[in-house]
């Protein structure tokens, strides 16, 4: 017992030191030595869970996406309208993101060139999923313009929140990424939503930022 208990958390360690070096250096430029060194295990502790980088990755990509469902699953549970529940969605993989470096590696991966296996499916098509059915149920809600192409915007929103921290992680800490979703929720509402309903969603998005920052 006391055998596999080492195993899992050398597993883990060998996961967090890999998600942390993909997040800060790219999947591309980060080799298994550099795991191996960031993780201060043996090439043998390496080997003896993942075969190549590219199962490492995977295996972040799997817990990236556990994560995500979660807060989905939690969103959905709170009984909200659709909008708002995808703002909490953001809002909270946001919170992930800066507060644990797989979910934030997940973000840089989800750009990275890695094959993935099923049934894992690609987070951007998963994500992409979740968010046009929320801006679908928003359409029929009325809390956004009748005549918007959910498609259209379900991908911008996507590209959008992924493509802040991948191109500003070089440039701002991760601990902005909060202020940055709320700037596009704050863009959005005003392109998207009825001139009557827009203040309670631009209250929602400071507040939803707020919360990360005290929290």
């Amino acid at each position: 017992m006391a055998r596999q208990l080492r195993a899992e958390q050398t597993r883990t360690t060998i996961i967090t030191a890999a998600a942390d070096l993909f997040d800060r250096q790219g999947y591309e430029s980060t080799s298994l030595s550099d795991i191996v060194g960031h993780a201060q295990v043996t090439k043998g502790a390496l080997y003896f869970h993942f075969a190549a980088k590219e199962d490492l990755a995977h295996a972040i990509l799997e817990l990236q996406a556990k994560a995500a469902r979660q807060v989905m699953a939690d969103s959905e549970g709170r009984g909200c309208s659709s909008l708002e529940s995808l703002m909490r969605t953001t809002f909270a993989m946001a919170r992930l993101a800066v507060e644990d470096p797989v979910p934030r590696a997940g973000l840089r991966l989800a750009t990275a060139d890695v094959t993935l296996r099923p049934p894992l499916r690609h987070p951007f098509t998963e994500w992409l999923d979740f968010a046009t059915q929320k801006f679908s149920g928003a359409v029929k809600e009325a809390d956004v313009h009748t005549e918007i192409d959910v498609s259209v915007v379900a991908h911008s929103l996507v590209c959008f929140f992924v493509g802040t921290r991948v191109a500003g992680r070089s440039l701002e800490p991760v601990g902005r990424l909060p202020r940055r979703v709320a700037e596009m929720w704050l863009l959005m509402v005003r392109g998207l939503v009825p001139v009557h309903r827009r203040p309670r969603y631009l209250t929602l998005a400071t507040q939803l930022e707020r919360e990360i920052r005290t929290g």
